[in-house]
């Protein structure tokens, strides 16, 4: 039983994560409309009579959502009946199930009634939501045999800001990348990293983006300064140590797919790409942060980090 609940927790992170990058594909592609303004169906018809690329796209990200519900639906029930003992599972059950209906009702306001950029721009992040969710699911699943363990860290205070910080405000930073990608603000600075020579933006595309390369620069550094904590402090604890390397890794990866978006000038599989690195790097700081909770350091002691090195 065990084994088939590890295999539909697998398959449930991989299309989950195939949903984020379909929602990101739909975007950039501008296919939101390929189905018209009828949900489920396309064009009202079962099976679409004027096939064209944006309603192959659309349709096909509709068709692994429904598929991602199924999936992860049996995942809730299934993980919630079998490891319902452990503390995180049925919150977390829950969250993941929630937050894939919740997207799928705000996608399909926007095909049927439109939405503002404002709030589209959330769509991937409650995606974002759901993946991370589903992906700890995944986790907790295999820890029960000991694949991996989240019990027996200890992390101090500061680093513990480090991980609610940076995860909170990384939830800011997507934000900020699907407002851009959502207003049509890509390719409004030409240059990187100063949106053109003049320097200061002018526009208010332009002002949307720079803000974000701005705040993703920020996570960065915020980042690189809490994987040097750890390589100080938590060698000795492998979980957040190499944690924090694949998450400055990850980022790294973001700045550059970032980049490369300008220079390119929109390059479709370099933008897919940083949608990918974002929702790989939120959910390794989704584990930090489950093992943050779990931790047993003792805050009321007067230990600081350097003591957990030793």
């Amino acid at each position: 039983m065990r084994r088939g609940l590890k295999w539909l927790s697998v398959a449930s992170t991989i299309v989950m994560l195939l949903v984020l990058l379909g929602g990101a594909l739909v975007t950039k592609t501008e296919s939101g409309a390929g189905c018209g303004d009828s949900w489920p169906l396309c064009h009202g018809e079962l099976i679409p009579s004027n096939i064209t690329p944006e309603l192959v796209i659309e349709l096909s990200h509709r068709v692994i959502s429904g598929g991602a519900g199924l999936l992860i639906l049996a995942l809730s029930v299934w993980s919630w009946i079998a490891l319902g003992h452990v503390r995180e599972v049925k919150p977390l059950a829950f969250i993941s199930f929630f937050f894939l209906v919740l997207q799928g009702l705000i996608g399909a306001a926007a095909v049927m009634w439109g939405q503002s950029d404002a709030v589209l721009a959330l769509h991937f992040g409650i995606s974002l939501v759901s993946f991370a969710s589903i992906l700890l699911l995944t986790l907790i699943i295999f820890e029960v045999d000991k694949k991996f363990d989240a019990n027996s860290v200890k992390v101090a205070p500061r680093m513990k800001f480090h991980i609610y910080g940076i995860i909170l405000y990384s939830y800011l930073v997507v934000y900020t990348g699907a407002l851009v990608r959502h207003m049509n603000a890509s390719l409004a600075c030409p240059s990187w990293p100063l949106c053109s020579k003049a320097g200061m933006p002018t526009q208010m595309h332009e002002w949307i983006q720079m803000g974000h390369r701005f705040a993703a620069g920020l996570i960065f550094v915020w980042i690189l300064i809490a994987f040097v904590h750890a390589f100080k402090h938590y060698r000795n604890q492998k979980t957040i140590y190499y944690g924090w390397m694949i998450a400055l890794i990850l980022v790294s990866l973001q700045v550059v797919s970032g980049a490369l978006v300008v220079f390119t000038k929109l390059n479709l599989f370099i933008a897919l790409g940083h949608a990918l690195f974002i929702s790989c790097l939120f959910g390794v700081l989704s584990y930090l942060a489950l093992m943050a909770t779990r931790s047993k350091y003792n805050e009321g002691t007067l230990n600081q980090d350097h003591t957990i090195s030793k």
